[in-house]
């Protein structure tokens, strides 16, 4: 039975494949479902399905509002299944929810769950993995995915998602150390597989001294001195023998950075800009970021030199370099949220809000950003004197936010504060109570409190 089953979801399998290659994409659904169903722990199965459910989802539009019911009611069914402990039912109806639409934040946070629910990580991280591959590149989804490839003991797989992530968040020690973690286990994994079982197997491993002192230094999470020195002569010659080669470009502008030689940095990243020959996001986004070091590096070289009045000004060009750096990449990539919510960020702090409101609304829709998005749709609501339509947005916030954590501080004690002004103490006194029991002393709650009470008393 169980070799009738494998050999049906291998045919299904093939069939699938075959329809996706072909454009044929409700076809290729339709057989990587029966596939799956047949066989649910062949995890390049479902990565083909996956495929197959986004490629048909794109060419055939988006849906409706009454689809979106629909996506809500099998939400609910797939938490009802998730909480009595059935992931494999979950698992299944995550499936059919993707075939309705694979790249609804909420429906891959459903699908996650569910993937969760069963133990299957390395299921939970596909999922993820394809909702970052369509985002534009939203680092908290890729630092996700590294965490379920990880738990799912694919080292190999956590690597790549970390090195890309490291891309993305240049010097981020903490990134690069979880990424030095994941390269010693993977490369011990292969080690292993290699030699299990071989006489000598581990000398072997180590017989190249060389190779194995460049590895330790790439392994490194900072690269200083004569290691650095060393690195970089040998990136740079990697770039002289394949200049396309972005890899070796950006891990020679990461380089740099780490040493604080920002302009170095900037001169290799606009190099590699140029040598793509086409828009990188994620070369722009590393360019971006290390301006502003610079700038920052020479404002503090003024205050040193006791120059207040030239770090000022500084301050200001590093300002305007920011907003319209960002401007210009919302621009060049108008489909990046996370750049939407930053703009939208930067509009409220100069107090543009009709213009914050604008990009914040668009930045709802990334699932890393949407509950910041909506705290500062409120500032902005609030800012205009629309409080019904600011505490829509916070409520909605709180009820997406399940710890007390800094956000939820803000959207309760603001949603308080909407309630004081409203004349509710009462209801005032209820949200800054919530606050009070997990952080005594944020912003002035004891003096609220205490007002409020007297009042409520009185």
């Amino acid at each position: 039975m169980a070799v009738d089953l494998a050999q049906k979801a291998q045919n299904y399998t093939n069939r699938g494949r075959q329809a996706l290659e072909s454009g044929r994409y409700e076809l290729a659904v339709e057989m990587l479902m029966e596939a799956v169903s047949a066989a649910p722990d062949v995890l390049e199965t479902r990565k083909l399905l996956r495929a197959a459910q986004i490629a048909n989802f794109r060419k055939n539009g988006k849906a409706g509002f009454g689809a979106k019911f629909g996506y809500m009611l099998s939400r609910q069914k797939i938490a009802s299944l998730v909480k009595k402990g059935d992931g494999a039912g979950a698992m299944a109806e995550a499936e059919k929810l993707l075939c309705q639409n694979p790249l609804d934040p909420d429906n891959i946070e459903s699908a996650v769950k569910a993937a969760e629910a069963a133990g299957k990580a390395d299921h939970a991280a596909i999922s993820v993995e394809a909702a970052y591959d369509c985002s534009n590149k939203d680092p908290a989804l890729l630092e996700r995915v590294a965490v379920y490839y990880t738990m799912a003991k694919r080292y190999d797989k956590a690597r790549d998602a970390y090195r890309k992530l490291s891309e993305l968040k240049p010097g981020d020690q903490r990134v690069l150390q979880l990424l030095k973690n994941t390269e010693a286990q993977a490369t011990m994994n292969a080690g292993w597989e290699q030699t299990a079982g071989k006489r000598g197997g581990f000398q072997s491993l180590i017989a190249n001294k060389e190779q194995a002192k460049k590895l330790d230094q790439a392994n490194k999470a900072v690269i200083s001195g004569d290691d650095a020195d060393a690195l970089i002569a040998e990136k740079i010659a990697q770039i002289e023998r394949e200049p396309k080669n972005m890899n070796f470009r950006r891990a020679l502008a990461r380089l740099y950075v780490q040493n604080k030689r920002y302009a170095e940095a900037i001169d290799c990243l606009t190099a590699a800009i140029e040598a793509a020959g086409s828009m990188d996001p994620e070369l722009d986004r590393m360019l971006s970021q290390t301006r502003m070091q610079y700038y920052d590096q020479q404002i503090e070289i003024l205050r040193q030199q006791g120059d207040e009045e030239g770090a000022a000004a500084l301050e200001g060009e590093k300002n305007q370099f920011e907003f319209d750096d960002l401007a210009a990449r919302v621009e060049r990539y108008p489909n990046d949220l996370h750049l939407r919510y930053e703009l939208g960020v930067l509009y409220f702090t100069y107090e543009y809000y009709d213009e914050a409101l604008e990009h914040l609304q668009l930045a709802q829709k990334s699932p890393k950003d949407r509950l910041w998005a909506l705290y500062y749709l409120a500032m902005c609501f609030l800012k205009k004197g629309q409080t019904d339509m600011a505490v829509m947005q916070l409520e909605t916030a709180r009820d997406n936010l399940p710890t007390m954590d800094d956000l939820k501080k803000k959207v309760v004690y603001r949603l308080g504060l909407c309630a004081e002004d409203a004349g509710d103490f009462a209801k005032a006194y209820n949200y800054y109570k919530d606050i009070y029991s997990s952080d005594v002393g944020f912003e002035d709650l004891s003096e609220r409190m205490l007002a409020l009470g007297k009042k409520l008393k009185g």
